[in-house]
């Protein structure tokens, strides 16, 4: 990289609850609402609005850290990246039989006409961003970003 660039980004992930992540990152990929972005130290500055799924990063050591990350907002600048998330989970925090559960209720919510669809349909892929990124943590994948 050139002099004048970062060769690292600062993470952070904030919920509602807490600070969940502080840590280095070589690159990160952010699961806005309209696609993945990928992040490298350096980024032309930007706020975005985050979707559900995973949000990955690789640490200066390679090593890839996965998060299930549910809404919010992202803020990029060359040297860091904060998000701002309605939700989030590292992937070794999650429990995927209590994920696969909620999702099955969420789907039964779904058949009744008089429940709240949209609710429905937002716990459902919540869930579903859950087991995936918990089966990713567990994988041979666990040191490629998607």
């Amino acid at each position: 990289m050139a002099d004048n660039l970062p060769d690292k980004l600062q993470i952070e992930i904030v919920t509602p609850e807490r600070l969940l992540v502080s840590d280095e990152a070589t690159e990160v990929q952010v699961p806005g609402i309209s696609g993945y972005l990928g992040i490298l130290p350096g980024h032309a500055p930007l706020i975005t609005e985050v979707g559900s799924g995973e949000f990955s990063y690789r640490k200066p050591d390679g090593k890839v850290e996965r998060l299930a990350l549910h809404w919010g907002f992202a803020e990029v600048l060359p040297d860091k990246v904060t998000v701002l998330a309605e939700r989030a989970e590292k992937a070794s925090d999650i429990d995927v039989e209590v994920a696969k559960r909620q999702r099955q209720m969420a789907e039964e919510q779904l058949k009744d006409p008089n429940a709240n669809q949209e609710e429905a349909l937002r716990l459902i892929e919540r869930a579903k961003t859950r087991i995936e990124v918990a089966g990713r943590h567990d994988s041979s994948m666990l040191n490629m970003i998607p």
